[in-house]
């Protein structure tokens, strides 16, 4: 009964990343701002595929699945962090935080496989044209993409399952503006090198498996668009490619230096800056990238506030 006592009828403290000073407060309200074009630069994306019958196809489809998970990954972080910091509340509750844990570890691990899934589709696409639509169906994209997010799933529950098993004590202040595993770790009260190397071999796993599945595709991508006779379809190609590897740079570049590290050799401000970077940075600019460097995207966006701006001319 005291077990249970100190484990589970408390609050965490998140200490947070930003004071009130002058320039954190401008900081902050950057953050705010990105937080905003996020918001709303997924949403546009996912209901620009939605809307336009041009884009229902599997690339696209796979890339309404990656502005959702963006956007469910950067709420999951800055609206606590924004209250917390607003109100001058610093705590979360021990299920807000299971919470946290288990959406961004799932979303993180869902969008590793799914960055692979959109890796072998420009395979495919580029490399088989002619043998495409049965490769890349729609049943089989939708259950590629399904088991994406069950996989992800599933790595959440094992990750927030086994963290919140152990006991935690003292000040319980974690040194980050949200419940990152690695920073809660640190709280507890027994030894917890056996999960750390648990969490190790599921990242080598939901990490380096799609990263070898992309780097495979790409490498297989270039021979080909070498070997590419039309100047316009290597430079379609090249754009489709390179937009894609710009994300896959940035978010295994981060995720790889936030969770293949030992607890021991962690830096709380380092984490904290990284930890900004993809839960807050990245999903604000996948979708400029894709639709900066993507003509049928920026046509396709054309086409509806178009097509809005006649019908709101119409008489009634």
């Amino acid at each position: 009964m005291g077990w249970e006592n100190q484990t589970f009828n408390f609050d965490f403290i998140l200490l947070g990343i930003f004071n009130h000073s002058s320039t954190h407060t401008f900081l902050f309200s950057l953050v705010l701002g990105i937080f905003a074009f996020a918001i709303m630069g997924n949403t546009v994306m996912i209901l620009l595929i939605y809307l336009d019958n041009q884009l229902h196809t599997p690339m696209y489809f796979l890339l309404s699945q990656l502005s959702l998970m963006d956007l469910m990954l950067i709420c999951t972080t800055v609206p606590k962090m924004a209250f917390n910091y607003l109100s001058g509340r610093k705590c979360i509750s021990l299920a807000g935080c299971g919470a946290q844990i288990f959406l961004y570890v799932s979303l993180l691990g869902a969008e590793c496989f799914l960055l692979a899934v959109m890796a072998y589709d420009r395979y495919v696409a580029i490399c088989h044209p002619l043998r495409y639509s049965i490769l890349m169906n729609q049943k089989i994209c939708h259950l590629m993409v399904l088991s994406s997010w069950i996989v992800g799933s599933l790595d959440g529950i094992i990750v927030v399952a086994v963290a919140l098993s152990f006991p935690y004590c003292g000040a319980r202040e974690i040194p980050h503006f949200f419940c990152d595993v690695p920073a809660v770790l640190t709280l507890s009260c027994t030894n917890t090198l056996l999960f750390e190397r648990l969490m190790f071999i599921c990242c080598v796993i939901m990490l380096l498996f799609p990263v070898t599945v992309i780097i495979a595709s790409y490498l297989q991508v270039i021979v080909a668009v070498i070997q590419m006779g039309s100047g316009e379809g290597r430079q379609r190609a090249f754009a489709t490619c390179s937009s894609h590897l710009m994300v896959v740079g940035m978010y295994y570049g981060a995720a790889m230096f936030i969770y293949m590290r030992p607890v021991s050799d962690r830096s709380p401000t380092q984490d904290k800056m990284v930890s900004a970077f993809y839960t807050i940075l990245t999903p604000m600019l996948n979708p400029l990238i894709y639709s900066l460097r993507n003509k049928e995207v920026a046509r396709g966006l054309m086409k509806v506030l178009g097509r809005g701006s006649l019908q709101s001319k119409l008489p009634n």
